[in-house]
């Protein structure tokens, strides 16, 4: 519901002289003065950014405000519009069709709004734990946010994939989204009941937590990378599925049947006409990394574009380019792909406590937290401008894949979240070493996390408070949708 401003009169404005006037109706040798358009008395509602920032200041330095999580009723339905009205108005705006397909698919189930909603989940975080360590956060950690993709030489490894959120905040922010994910994701998927829902989610924390004091014994994060050799074997499993030949993985899903450009289908639109202003991009990204051209690039020449439709799900909507990159045998078989993505604000920008950490803005800041959480991650991984916009940049694989979370019994789930938050820690173990961090973050973590069981209980008590909240939002969500309330964006009327 928009608040309304108070009711101002408008300036009366006389129109220019010898500005042309319509004849039609008027006598001969007269002009009929065409009234002065009065300015609209509404405009678009600013987004709540720097106002969730002054709330996360004041809460993180003990002020007495009431958070959006303890909204109830209608106040709390009236929230969780507006938010997401904000979170998307510029593809309401726009009309893009797939902010339409989005809203759609959030109100498929509460798993995917939980993916697609971070600025509502983090929003009922804002300010909160400011006293524990700050590292290199992902921002938005879940069971699908963890895969197989290529290192910097092409090679495959296992960790967190998906950086669009990335901010410097504190290390129990990720460890919480992670906990929601993985209750949500087992209660929506598998159909867990509540008992072994906790289960998993302290799986995850505990897994979290020993791999975080191995990297306080050992210092061995910034090297070591899960691979095919010294991974779980959930994880192993995940290797050996994930993997096809590039030419299979190429000729399958993307190139036409010469091998000369992209296909043409309901998910890729070619756009061969801009292969000159994106090889200008393929440019700068590589000036920008400052790497050699690895071999498997050829000689680094754009060879096609396309539009990707409908993929991901916080990301429905956003403009996303796949550039077909010449192999050096110039068959087809070997060609490479990058992809580019529009980048955007984090959803925990303004909500973390204050912080000295700065990893950025938009494309950057994602580039940034790339670089810190993958040693040796992605060499395409990085930040350019197009047409004046900022967009990320990454290589696709044919091994880049998660797992397959609908095929997993109970003891997988256990063993895969476990993996899933040794592999967070790993990420976070980082922060001191290649990011911004000024101090020793392992044992920084190790100290807030004690007593263990207790810090354990904790994040599972949490976990499912607001998974329960998150349900009622959905069902909420889902009625307003059915009724058009995202159709249009907010606005302030006066």
């Amino acid at each position: 519901m928009a608040k309304a401003a108070t009711p101002t009169k408008s300036t009366k404005q006389k129109p220019a002289s010898g500005t042309k006037q319509s004849s039609g109706g008027a006598k001969s040798g007269t002009q009929k003065k065409k009234p002065a358009e009065k300015p609209k008395p509404w405009r678009q509602a600013n987004g709540k950014v720097d106002a969730f920032r002054v709330l996360a200041e004041r809460l993180a330095n003990g002020e007495q405000v009431i958070p959006p999580r303890m909204l109830t009723g209608q106040a709390r339905r009236e929230h969780v519009r507006s938010t997401l009205r904000e979170d998307h108005a510029t593809r309401i705006a726009n009309r893009a069709p797939g902010a339409a397909n989005k809203f759609d698919t959030l109100a498929g189930d509460y798993f995917k709004f939980f993916r697609g909603t971070a600025l509502l989940f983090y929003r009922d975080l804002v300010g909160e734990d400011a006293s524990m360590p700050t590292v290199m956060a992902l921002g938005d950690v879940h069971p699908e946010n963890f895969g197989v993709m290529p290192d910097a030489n092409g090679a495959p490894i296992f960790g967190v994939n998906d950086f669009d959120e990335t901010i410097y905040a504190p290390f129990t922010w990720d460890i919480k989204r992670g906990a929601v994910g993985f209750w949500v994701a087992t209660d929506m998927v598998s159909g867990m009941k509540r008992k072994k829902r906790r289960k998993v989610v302290a799986k995850f924390v505990k897994g979290y937590l020993k791999a975080m004091k191995t990297y306080a014994r050992h210092s061995n994060e910034e090297h070591d990378a899960f691979r095919l050799n010294n991974s779980p074997e959930v994880i192993q499993r995940l290797f050996e599925e994930a993997w096809e030949e590039r030419r299979d993985w190429l000729w399958d899903d993307y190139l036409k049947p010469n091998g000369r450009g992209f296909r043409s289908d309901d998910e890729l639109q070619p756009l061969s006409s801009e292969k000159e202003k994106f090889q200008k991009a393929v440019n700068e990204l590589a000036e920008r990394k400052g790497f050699d051209v690895p071999d498997r690039a050829g000689e680094l020449k754009v060879k096609d574009v396309c539009v990707r439709h409908g993929q991901g799900t916080a990301s429905l909507g956003l403009p996303r380019y796949y550039v077909l990159i010449e192999g050096p045998s110039k068959d087809a078989t070997d060609d490479i792909i990058i992809e580019f993505k529009r980048a955007r604000l984090s959803a925990l920008e303004g909500l973390t406590p204050p912080s000295d950490f700065n990893a950025g803005s938009k494309a950057d800041r994602i580039a940034h937290g790339q670089s810190v959480q993958l040693a040796h991650g992605d060499i395409f991984y990085g930040a350019v401008e197009i047409d004046g916009e900022s967009f990320m940049s990454r290589e696709r694989a044919p091994f880049r894949d998660d797992i397959d979370i609908d095929k997993l019994s109970y003891k997988t789930w256990k063993k895969y979240a476990k993996a899933c938050g040794a592999a967070l820690a790993q990420a976070h173990a980082r922060s001191d070493d290649l990011g911004q961090i000024d101090y020793d973050v392992e044992p920084a973590i190790l100290e807030a996390t004690r007593p263990r069981h207790l810090f354990i209980d904790d994040i599972v008590r949490f976990t499912a408070e607001a998974a329960d909240r998150l349900k009622q939002d959905h069902k909420m969500f889902c009625e307003d949708h059915a009724r058009g309330a995202f159709e249009n964006i907010e606005m302030i009327y006066r």
